[in-house]
């Protein structure tokens, strides 16, 4: 994505993102937040139950921005028993169909992800 359409502001990019996600996830009944410090989305932040559902990782060279976020939404969370997510000690990791108790139709999960992300940086993708 170029920025330079939009605005030249990495911090915003990151924090867009966030909202994006923290969006689609209300529409689930899900109440995702940002942690003070820790890029992505969480649930229950401040809790010993705090668990991140949505890392972001970004690159941007001449404010063109590689990358972006990874949204668990089906994902096999067994692979994470065997690695530190994101270098964070104490928190757990989780994903939207844990937290639904169900499988999750991906594509429906895009399309809501997509109105948010257009309505937030104001962008037309028709």
């Amino acid at each position: 994505m170029d920025l330079e359409n939009f605005f030249t502001d990495i911090h915003k990019y990151l924090r867009l993102l966030e909202e994006t996600i923290i969006l689609t996830l209300d529409e689930y009944g899900i109440k995702g937040t940002r942690s003070e410090g820790e890029t992505g989305v969480w649930l229950d932040v401040g809790t010993p139950f705090a668990r991140k559902i949505c890392a972001m990782g970004v690159r941007a060279s001449r404010w063109v921005t590689m990358h972006g976020f990874a949204f668990n939404i089906n994902a096999d969370l067994g692979y994470f028993d065997n690695i530190i997510p994101c270098g964070i000690r104490g928190k757990g990791v989780t994903s939207l169909h844990v937290e639904l108790g169900r499988n999750i139709d991906e594509i429906e999960v895009k399309k809501k992800i997509l109105k948010h992300f257009a309505k937030l940086f104001e962008a037309n993708f028709s």
